[in-house]
């Protein structure tokens, strides 16, 4: 089945009952059992619920994985992640990544004994560099929130699987419909669904979606534990929106292209992070794992002027002044103010977050649109 017919139909069926198309909501918290222990499936929403069910297959089904959980955020899939280590344990994360991961790492779990190294990871070989005996995990985000860095995902496979460390992929930036790091050797994918998965602004979610049964079991039982599970109602908008990836991606990637490319043009901007561009560092790793290079990007004015940005993001009409990404419509953000605030500016800036950086998540509106209110919101 190809991926735009694996949107819309795969692991997918008719509802039992009465052969609804879509998954019906199923706003319960309990089950009817027959008799103790016995019941049709189902018998509390923590563990289980009929509407969840359906997404986590189709997360499966897009990432080509296995088995799918859905959580009550982006931050508490990564949280389930994080859970399967113990204190003493070594992780090695990328150091450009997105803030609320930062501050989970570094303000939660290095207080429960876990040890970061936060290192540039364009170079794949730098990470075996970094490896002891206590490393677990390789935390990989890529493209990378900001700054749009690639990362080999099949070399750094290669290099968790010599030393049997698992290796986790943010897949945010480039939904499954461009790149699906399970395919290159990652155990572990995550998705904040809130973005590209559910598109259309209206939930917040996150996923996991892993390949190896014993990965899997590990994230059930730490999902029903913990509990930071979504409800069916998320579950459902999230179907919804998956049902749709495939055709707001080609517009996203269609729109990125040319904001980019006019961003470039530009005399006010002094760089354009964007894997399209062939002088952008990895931009044939990007070329060899994503089929195209999506609708995310962040540029730089001249002269690294803090009150310019802000004016700018001010200034702009369509492009709405928010948090998030990934939604039908443009957003804009300061991600020193904003995203990434929560690290601190001199760790920012070593990644290039520095106070003049503007982050766009390109939305499927007219391009003229959205140039016209570029061009407005420079001058």
């Amino acid at each position: 089945m190809k991926f735009n017919t694996k949107t819309i139909h795969g692991k997918q069926e008719h509802d039992k009952a009465y052969g609804a198309v879509m998954p019906p909501i199923y706003q319960t918290s309990t089950y009817a059992q027959t008799t103790p222990g016995e019941h049709k499936g189902y018998e509390y929403s923590r563990t289980h619920n009929p509407t969840r069910h359906a997404l986590e297959n189709a997360l499966a089904s897009i990432e080509n994985g296995e088995f799918g959980l859905a959580f009550g955020s982006g931050l508490a899939a990564i949280d389930a992640v994080m859970k399967m280590l113990k204190p003493g344990d070594e992780v090695i994360s990328t150091n450009d990544l997105y803030g609320g991961t930062y501050r989970l790492f570094t303000s939660i779990y290095e207080g429960f004994g876990i040890k970061f190294n936060f290192i540039g990871m364009q170079e794949a070989g730098n990470i075996e560099k970094y490896i002891t005996p206590n490393t677990k995990l390789i935390w990989v985000e890529t493209p990378t929130n900001p700054m749009l860095n690639i990362i080999d995902i099949k070399a750094a496979a290669t290099v968790a699987k010599k030393h049997h460390i698992l290796l986790a992929v943010d897949n945010t930036f480039a939904t499954p419909y461009l790149q699906r790091p399970l395919d290159l050797g990652a155990d572990i994918v995550m998705h904040s669904a809130t973005k590209y998965i559910g598109g259309h602004s209206d939930l917040v979610m996150g996923a996991l979606i892993a390949k190896d049964k014993e990965v899997a079991d590990k994230l059930y039982f730490i999902q029903n534990a913990s509990g930071a599970v979504c409800g069916p109602q998320d579950s459902f908008l999230a179907l919804r929106g998956i049902k749709t990836l495939h055709v707001r991606m080609q517009r996203h990637c269609e729109n990125g292209k040319a904001v980019a490319v006019y961003l470039a043009n530009h005399p006010k901007v002094e760089n354009v992070y964007w894997p399209g561009f062939t002088s952008h560092p990895n931009h044939e790793i990007a070329k060899m794992q994503m089929s195209d290079f999506g609708g995310m990007l962040s540029f730089t004015t001249k002269g690294n002027d803090f009150e310019a940005a802000i004016k700018i993001v001010e200034k702009l009409k369509i492009f709405t002044l928010a948090e998030s990404l990934g939604g039908v419509e443009s957003l804009c953000g300061h991600p020193a103010s904003m995203t990434h605030a929560s690290i601190p500016k001199i760790e920012r800036e070593k990644t290039g977050v520095v106070d003049s950086l503007i982050r766009l998540s390109v939305g499927i509106e007219d391009i003229e649109d959205l140039l016209a209110d570029l061009e407005q919101a420079l001058r």
